[in-house]
C-alpha cells in the first residue's frame, strides 16, 4: 500500500521541526593531577636538575563543548611544553575514549619552568640513571593523563551559558629584549643596567577572560588567557607558577567547583622583570603576587562580562611548513663539540648551548621544514580560540588579535606542540637569545599569522571549502 501525506500535513510537519529549539549548549570541566615523582629531570633551562619537591600539583585541565552532538575541546597542561608525539597520542586515546575527533582538540602547555622534561624528541638534557627512567616512564604515562582530563569533562557535560570580557593589565609583563647604548640588541640585561636604551618591542596587556555558568548561574569554568613567561618561581619543586595562586583566588570568589583554565598568550619575547627597579622578583613570593595582580583584574573583568549566543564548536586547522634557519658546515662541527657538555650547568657560555642546540636540531632535520599546526576553535560569531605550536613574539599575537573577524580572540601559544621560539620578521636581525634559539627561518612567524587569520575569515565567514593542509612560501 502506498500512503503518502498531503503537501499542506508535510508543509506543518517540516515548519514544526524547523521551529523546535535547539538542543542546550553544553560544557563540561575537569583537572586531572599530572605530577611527576620525586627525582624527575625538570625542564625550563639549559642545566639537569632533579626535582626534591612538591609546592602545588600540576595539573592538566579541561573544556569539552558540545551542542547537537558536535563536540570540541581545549585543554592547557601544567608543562613547560607538550612535544607533537605525546599530543598525537593523547588526541588518540581521547578520540578512543570519547568519540572527540582529535582534530577538534586543542592541548597546550603553559609554559611553567618547574614542571618535568618530557623525552619525547630531540633535548637539551644529557640525562642518565634514575632521573632518566623516571622521566621516560613519566613521558610514557602522560597521553593517557591529558585523555582522562578530557574524558571527565566530557562525562560532566551540562548546560551552559557563555560570556566574555576583556581585562587590561600592564604592570606585570615586560618586553625582555632592549636597545643598548652599544647598537645591540639585548636580552634580560639586568636591572637599573645603565646601558639599557628602551625597550626593543611592545608588550600585549589584553586579559581575556571567558566565563562558563549554568543556566542558574552556577559557575563552571573560568578560562584566562595572559601573555607572560611563566618563569617565575625556579628551584627544585615543582609549580604551576602564577597560574596557581589565579587559580586559588578565583575560587575564593567563585567557589572551589569553578575550574580556572590558564592559557598563555603570546609572550617568546616577553617576561616578568621589571629592570626600572631593584627589587628582586624570583621565588613563590613573587608568583603568588604576579597571580594575585592577575586574578584582581579578573575579578574586576567579571563586572564587565557580556553574554555571548552559543553555538555548537566549529574547528579549523592548517599544516604550515615553516623554512629551517641556516648555518655553516664549520657552525656544525664546532657544535658536536658542545653536545656532550649538554644538561651540565656552567660547562660552557649560556649562548654557545643555545647555538649548539639549534644548529644540531636543525643539521638532524636534513632539510626538511618545520611542521607547525594552526588550529582554531570557534563558538559562535563572537568567540574563537586559537592555537600557535611555539613561543611566539607578542608583536605576532596582537597583529593576529587586530586581523581577527571575531570580537574575542584567544591566541594560545604552545598548542598542539612546539616548534621553540617564534620570533617576527623585525628580530632576526638584532639578534639575542630567541633569535640564535630559533628553529625556524625569519618569516615563519608571518606565515603563521597568515595561516590563523585565513582559517579565522573562512571559519567566520562560514566557508565550506576546505582549507590546504600545507602553506609554502
Amino acid at each position: 500500500m502506498n500512503f503518502r501525506l498531503p503537501m499542506r500535513t508535510l508543509a506543518l510537519l517540516a515548519a514544526a521541526v524547523c521551529s523546535l529549539p535547539a538542543a542546550d549548549f553544553q560544557v563540561g570541566a575537569a583537572a586531572v593531577k599530572i605530577t611527576p615523582p620525586m627525582g624527575a629531570p625538570m625542564s625550563g633551562y639549559y642545566y639537569n636538575r632533579a626535582a626534591d619537591g612538591v609546592h602545588d600539583d600540576l595539573f592538566a585541565k579541561a573544556l569539552v563543548f558540545e551542542q547537537n552532538g558536535t563536540k570540541a575541546s581545549v585543554v592547557a597542561c601544567d608543562l613547560s611544553s607538550v612535544p607533537r608525539p605525546i599530543v598525537e597520542q593523547a588526541r588518540q586515546a581521547i578520540e578512543q575514549k570519547t568519540g572527540i575527533p582529535g582534530s577538534r582538540v586543542m592541548i597546550s602547555a603553559t609554559h611553567t619552568h618547574t614542571g618535568p622534561v618530557l623525552l619525547s624528541g630531540a633535548t637539551r638534557y644529557n640525562l642518565e640513571g634514575e632521573m632518566l627512567a623516571i622521566g621516560k616512564k613519566y613521558t610514557a604515562d602522560l597521553p593517557r593523563l591529558i585523555a582522562e582530563a578530557v574524558e571527565k569533562a566530557d562525562a560532566a557535560l551540562a548546560p551552559a551559558r557563555i560570556s566574555a570580557a576583556r581585562g587590561r593589565e600592564e604592570s606585570l609583563t615586560f618586553n625582555r629584549r632592549f636597545h643598548m647604548k652599544d647598537g645591540s640588541v639585548g636580552w634580560n640585561p639586568g636591572k637599573l643596567n645603565p646601558n639599557i636604551v628602551r625597550p626593543a618591542g611592545p608588550i600585549d596587556p589584553d586579559v581575556p577572560v571567558v566565563y562558563f555558568d549554568s543556566p542558574d548561574g552556577k559557575p563552571i569554568a573560568t578560562y584566562v588567557n595572559y601573555a607572560l613567561h611563566l618563569d617565575t618561581v625556579g628551584g627544585l619543586e615543582y609549580s604551576a607558577d602564577y597560574p596557581y595562586t589565579l587559580g586559588r583566588q578565583l575560587s575564593a570568589v567563585k567557589g572551589s567547583g569553578m575550574l580556572t583554565l590558564f592559557t598563555i598568550g603570546c609572550a617568546g619575547n616577553l617576561n616578568h622583570i621589571d629592570v626600572t627597579t631593584r627589587a628582586p622578583q624570583k621565588g613563590h613570593g613573587e608568583a603568588a603576587r604576579i597571580g594575585t595582580v592577575l586574578a584582581g583584574e579578573v575579578l574586576k573583568t567579571f563586572k564587565r562580562l557580556e553574554r555571548l549566543p552559543a553555538a555548537a564548536p566549529q574547528t579549523r586547522s592548517e599544516t604550515v611548513l615553516l623554512p629551517l634557519p641556516a648555518f655553516e658546515p664549520r657552525e656544525l662541527e664546532w657544535a658536536k663539540k658542545i653536545t656532550p657538555l649538554f644538561g651540565k650547568l656552567n660547562a660552557a657560555p649560556f649562548l654557545d648551548f643555545v647555538k649548539a642546540f639549534r644548529v644540531t636540531d636543525t643539521a638532524a632535520r636534513d632539510g626538511r621544514p618545520l611542521e607547525a599546526e594552526v588550529q582554531v576553535i570557534a563558538l559562535g560569531d563572537d568567540l574563537a580560540f586559537v592555537g600557535l605550536p611555539g613561543e611566539i613574539f607578542t608583536e605576532l599575537g596582537v597583529a593576529l588579535k587586530y586581523a581577527s573577524p571575531y570580537r574575542y580572540t584567544v591566541v594560545a601559544e604552545l598548542a598542539n606542540g612546539s616548534v621553540g621560539y617564534v620570533p617576527n620578521r623585525k628580530a632576526y636581525p638584532e639578534g639575542a637569545y630567541e633569535v640564535v634559539s630559533a628553529r625556524c627561518a625569519e618569516g615563519s612567524g608571518e606565515m603563521l599569522v597568515q595561516s590563523a587569520t585565513r582559517l579565522l575569515v573562512s571559519l567566520h565567514s562560514g566557508k565550506s571549502g576546505t582549507p590546504r593542509t600545507d602553506s609554502r612560501r
